[in-house]
């Protein structure tokens, strides 16, 4: 299991377990009010049966309270363990109790006279594990039309028996487990299911990133081959420069940007002409003027190139100095790009360092003496405070790697920075 899949799993796994935290408690409820709700809607569908068979439901007659009385002492003991029956103005004609309601009468909320248009209930949790359901029901002639007047109110009161309790908190703790379990099993499901469409999508992203470090390499080949190099010297800056990056905390797309740039340096020279680029004296004024001009031009060939756009730093500015004496801009101390003034010094401590067909390598002494006198003028002093605790190590590490050898090294930056083949 790499990284990205212990990241996924914990993520999902995070989420499920929240899920499930949320919603079992929410299940629960859900099945207790439902339980409730069942409960009382059995209850005032035999109430009302009651009332209709004591003729209990028009009570603004002479015998409103003999009926009503009847109706109370009836369903006492049934469904119901308190019940009051009220006359149209919520003046009380009729009540009945059993002991259980009896018991605990006193203990439940008093009101005033009843003027309700709908019917509802209320839970009460009293003393001692006491559940009481009271149920308020507006009379009317006919169940069914509400637009009716009210003909009396009936009010009833049940003593949840503890095996009614025991039955409804046990099946709503098993929908809450249920629930709860079907958001883990939701996560476990989905697990190998975005692993492997994050796998098909960073093979598919590995073959994208291959395609653009091809283009790279032949970029940087074609105008090494035309510079006389043997195209080391890219994958040589990238890496050196890499390196002192990691040491100043630059990561991510600054990073991936740096080690583009640093290998795409020079592909302005492309559009310089050979008898320029190849010329093995010294340029005259005319001629370095047009040389000047790759810069400008390599800008013009990394810009607005989606993935290679991020080159455009030290592409367009490697020439800058912190004096403020370099070209093509004049760029001067921080205005210069950071990722620049980091290539700057791994180019030309690659340049001194390496062979060419017009000069022999200096010795390290002889590359970091030219460096440090030039430290405050042409380089940055704090990437040179970076760049010197590490200069030998760097220099061992290249003196005898050949172009695949180094090439080797970059990859294993590439692949640490733009997370390829994790």
């Amino acid at each position: 299991m790499n990284n990205f899949q212990k990241r996924t799993a914990i993520r999902i796994a995070s989420v499920s377990f929240f899920l499930a935290c949320l919603a079992s408690p929410i299940a629960w409820y859900v099945a207790r009010e439902n339980a409730e709700q069942s409960i009382v809607s059995l209850g005032i569908e035999e109430s009302g049966r009651m009332l209709h068979r004591y003729d209990a439901v028009a009570l603004d007659g002479p015998d409103a309270a003999t009926k009503a009385n009847d109706a109370a002492h009836t369903i006492s003991g049934g469904m119901f363990d308190i019940v009051e029956i009220y006359g149209p103005q919520g003046n009380k004609l009729a009540g009945a109790s059993t002991p259980d309601g009896k018991a605990i009468e006193s203990r439940l909320p008093h009101h005033g006279r009843p003027n309700y248009t709908e019917a509802f209930y209320l839970g009460s949790k009293l003393a001692n594990g006491v559940w009481a359901l009271r149920v308020f029901v507006p009379l009317r002639d006919s169940a069914t039309d509400l637009t009716r007047p009210i003909t009396g109110y009936f009010e009833g009161v049940r003593v949840m028996p503890q095996w009614q309790q025991s039955q409804i908190f046990s099946s709503a703790w098993t929908a809450a487990l249920m629930v709860g379990l079907a958001a883990l099993l939701c996560g476990a499901v989905l697990y190998p299911v975005v692993v492997h469409l994050s796998n098909d999508n960073e093979k598919k992203a590995r073959e994208v990133l291959d395609s653009h470090i091809s283009m790279m390499e032949a970029l940087g080949r074609a105008i090494a081959k035309r510079d006389s190099d043997t195209g080391a010297h890219n994958y040589r800056v990238a890496w050196i420069a890499a390196n002192v990056a990691e040491q100043m905390g630059i990561q991510g797309a600054e990073m991936q940007a740096l080690i583009a740039g640093s290998f795409l340096h020079d592909v302005g020279k492309i559009g310089i002409p050979d008898a320029i680029l190849l010329k093995p004296g010294k340029l005259d004024d005319a001629e370095m003027a047009v040389m000047r001009t790759h810069v400008d031009q390599g800008k013009g060939i990394v810009t607005g190139m989606g993935w290679l756009d991020g080159a455009n730093a030290v592409v367009a500015s490697h020439h800058e100095k912190w004096n403020g004496q370099g070209y093509p801009e004049q760029l001067q101390g921080e205005a210069i790009p950071l990722s620049a003034r980091i290539f700057a010094v791994a180019d030309v401590f690659d340049a001194l360092c390496s062979k060419r067909p017009y000069k022999e390598p200096l010795s390290f002494e002889a590359t970091m003496t030219i460096l440090e006198k030039d430290t405050g003028s042409h380089f940055d002093p704090a990437v040179m405070a970076v760049f010197k605790p590490m200069a030998r190590s760097i220099y061992d590490r290249l003196a005898h790697s050949d172009e695949s050898q180094t090439r080797a090294l970059l990859e294993e930056r590439v692949r640490q920075h733009f997370e390829y083949g994790v």
